[in-house]
């Protein structure tokens, strides 16, 4: 258990992706005060954690909505993005909101830690998997859908020891402005959340266990965010009614951090 003055009890895990389930305590990714209001109604249409976030999602959905499905694939090549897309459209007929949300980070204190077989796979994964998914995802893309991007606030402060990731972070936000505007006339929205830390399985896998006890203590709200403090914003971007005069734009939930963007 985490001592006074800490955030969280010390942990490591030591692969990439995290696995939430083990992590201590779970995140918080429902906000047990959250009462649904149904924004995207319409728009519905690794065993532990895939049965975890299908458990989640069935519970949470509304029922007129199809049942949720889990594919796995490895996002950063082209082919397996393409296979996700064609699945979801056979099973759902069209895509009405994509969120590219995968990524991972690695600590690094010089350039010579950052080797060409890591920078390849933090590139494929981060941003390339964006564009992949993008790409099929807008074929069967209407005019009133919307795609939201995950950056971090490090696109905007840097990070000293996450250059490869912290470059990513960067390529996203000028990929969300650049496809806004090339999409703007088809009546699709493309935007960017780029949170401050978050008490996520991408912290544990990345750094080390003693770092985890004070997350996010050097934001000036002096804590890390929940995932369900970060979920309405998706839920803004995503829903029509709230969102629709934002296209190529970026939401800072970052506990107060000052970005100037």
């Amino acid at each position: 258990m985490a001592t006074d003055g800490e955030k969280f009890p010390a942990q490591k895990q030591d692969t990439q992706p995290g696995k939430e389930h083990i992590m201590n305590p779970l995140p918080q990714t429902i906000n047990p005060n959250y009462t649904p209001a149904h924004r995207l109604r319409g728009q519905e249409d690794k065993d532990k954690e895939k049965e975890d976030t299908l458990q989640m999602l069935q519970e949470a959905k509304t029922s007129d909505a199809k049942d949720p499905v889990a594919i796995a694939a490895n996002v950063g090549f082209d082919e397996y993005c393409k296979r996700v897309i064609n699945l979801v459209v056979k099973e759902y007929g069209h895509i009405d909101i994509l969120v590219n949300n995968a990524a991972e980070q690695h600590l690094s204190n010089s350039m010579d830690d950052i080797t060409e077989s890591r920078l390849v796979r933090v590139f494929r994964t981060n941003i390339l998997s964006h564009i992949y998914l993008s790409r099929y995802a807008l074929k069967h893309m209407r005019e009133g859908s919307t795609i939201i991007n995950s950056t971090s606030v490090n696109a905007y402060s840097g990070n000293p020891i996450m250059l490869d990731y912290t470059a990513t972070t960067g390529a996203i936000v000028a990929f969300t402005r650049s496809l806004a505007l090339q999409l703007v006339e088809k009546g699709i929205r493309v935007n960017d959340v780029a949170p401050g830390p978050v008490c996520t399985p991408l912290q544990v896998a990345s750094l080390p266990a003693d770092a985890i006890k004070n997350l996010g203590s050097e934001v000036p709200m002096k804590r890390a965010a929940q995932p369900c403090e970060i979920a309405p914003s998706y839920v803004f971007l995503a829903a029509q009614d709230c969102s629709s005069y934002f296209t190529g734009q970026v939401l800072h939930p970052n506990g107060g951090m000052i970005v100037n963007a």
